[in-house]
């Protein structure tokens, strides 16, 4: 199982966190380690090293069957489910690695750093009219709309199959609307889609 995700699927918050991506003609892929998944509403623990930790509220598709250089207009076959999940980082990990212009894998791909809620069919919903919301202790912190991604889950997902291989159960994190929130130890963090609660998280 492979866990991929997107850096700048939103226009507006590439202007703002990184403004390189912002020029970017394709997407921006890079992925997690399979210990990084958090699921079944498991506490995530905030390391050591990963002081200050952020989340980011994200769409996440489900693959279901295998696939290679798949064309944009035949991948709605490739993938049967959607759902939330929280993208945790090593901030200041991710800050000194980008600034050396290292890889940050070791800043978002941590054990437990992306968590996913239910997924729900795929079937029945439109994917570009996706509203998703994180709150806080009860509080809204951050939200989404699919509509604004300047590529679609189609277009995502053909451009990943040029370089892997996708097969049943891996993930797809489609990348941050918005700016990321610190992570705060009793933090109690639950995640929308078009107002179902598809995942909470405790945070220690």
């Amino acid at each position: 199982m492979k866990i991929i995700a997107i850096a700048n699927t939103y226009p507006a918050y590439n202007k703002t966190a990184f403004p390189a991506f912002d020029k970017a003609e394709e997407p921006v892929v890079f992925s997690h380690a399979d210990s990084a998944l958090l699921k079944d509403g498991k506490p995530f623990f905030i390391p050591e090293f990963a002081e200050p930790c952020t989340y980011q509220v994200e769409l996440v598709v489900r693959i279901c069957r295998l696939g290679k250089s798949i064309p944009e207009r035949f991948a709605s076959r490739y993938y049967d489910g959607v759902t939330v999940g929280i993208a945790f980082t090593a901030h200041g990990l991710l800050e000194r690695f980008c600034r050396a212009g290292y890889p940050w894998d070791l800043a978002t791909g941590f054990d437990g750093a992306a968590a996913v809620g239910n997924f729900v069919p795929t079937e029945g919903h439109n994917l570009r009219d996706l509203h998703f919301c994180l709150q806080a202790g009860g509080v809204e912190v951050q939200r989404g709309w699919s509509g604004d991604m300047q590529w679609s889950i189609d277009r995502l997902i053909a451009h990943v199959s040029q370089f892997y291989t996708i097969r049943q159960g891996d993930l797809i994190f489609t990348g941050a609307p918005v700016t990321a929130r610190q992570a705060v130890i009793g933090d109690r963090l639950e995640a929308y889609l078009d107002g179902e609660k598809l995942l909470t998280i405790k945070v220690k």
